[in-house]
C-alpha cells in the first residue's frame, strides 16, 4: 500500500527518494520536528502522522532515521519512515531545560489521576487521593516527558517536588493500570 502512495506521488511529479539522518528535534504536543540528512541536504518536516504510520508515537533526538521524502516546493518533508534506531537517541528528560518550570523531584514514583489539564493555557492538576495535596503539571513537564495532552480521568505516575506553584510534577510517566484508583 506504501509503495503504491510512492507511485502516485510520483506519478503527480513529486521527486521522492530515501535519506538516512538523524532527528534534529521532534515536539510531540507540535505534531512535528526535523530530520538533519547524512547527505548535507536541508533539515527535513517530519510529521507525527508519518511517525505514526510507521509504528512510531514520538522521535527522541539523536536518533537515527532511515526514510523516504518527498521534495516539494515549500522544501522536503518525510512520507515514510523505513526504519528508527534509538540507541543513540537523548530522551526528552535528559535534555537541558529550556524554560524557567524546574522542579526538583522529592518523591518517589506515584500513582496520581489527572483533575484537568487545558492546553491552551499550559497547566493543570493531578490527584493522588483524598488527603493530600493536588499536583500542579505545566505543559513543559508533559513535552519533556513524551505526553501530547492529559485527560481528565486518565492515570499516570509521577515524581513530585516544590515549586513556584507549590507542589508541582517534576517527572511523569504513562501508569499502564488502567481504571485503577490512586493510591499514597
Amino acid at each position: 500500500m506504501a509503495d503504491m502512495s510512492r507511485e502516485r506521488a510520483e506519478e503527480a511529479g513529486v521527486e521522492v527518494f530515501e535519506v538516512v539522518g538523524s532527528i534534529k528535534w521532534f515536539d510531540a504536543s507540535k505534531g512535528y520536528g526535523f530530520i538533519v540528512p547524512d547527505n548535507g541536504l536541508a533539515d527535513i518536516l517530519l510529521h507525527v502522522t508519518c511517525l505514526r504510520a510507521g509504528g512510531y508515537q514520538t522521535a527522541y533526538e539523536g536518533a537515527r532515521v532511515h526514510a523516504e521524502i518527498l521534495r516539494r516546493p515549500k522544501g522536503m518533508q518525510a512520507f515514510r519512515i523505513l526504519s528508527m534506531d534509538e540507541s543513540t537517541a537523548i530522551h526528552p528528560s535528559q535534555l537541558p531545560q529550556r524554560t524557567h518550570v524546574i522542579v526538583t523531584p522529592e518523591s518517589d514514583w506515584e500513582r496520581a489521576m489527572v483533575k484537568w489539564f487545558n492546553r491552551v493555557r499550559g497547566f493543570g492538576f493531578l490527584t493522588r487521593g483524598e488527603g493530600t495535596p493536588d499536583v500542579f503539571v505545566h505543559m513543559e513537564t508533559l513535552r519533556r516527558f513524551g505526553f501530547t495532552e492529559l485527560r481528565p480521568g486518565q492515570m499516570v505516575m509521577v515524581r513530585w517536588g516544590h515549586g513556584c506553584k507549590g507542589c508541582m510534577a517534576a517527572e511523569l510517566r504513562p501508569d499502564g493500570q488502567p481504571g485503577l484508583p490512586p493510591t499514597h
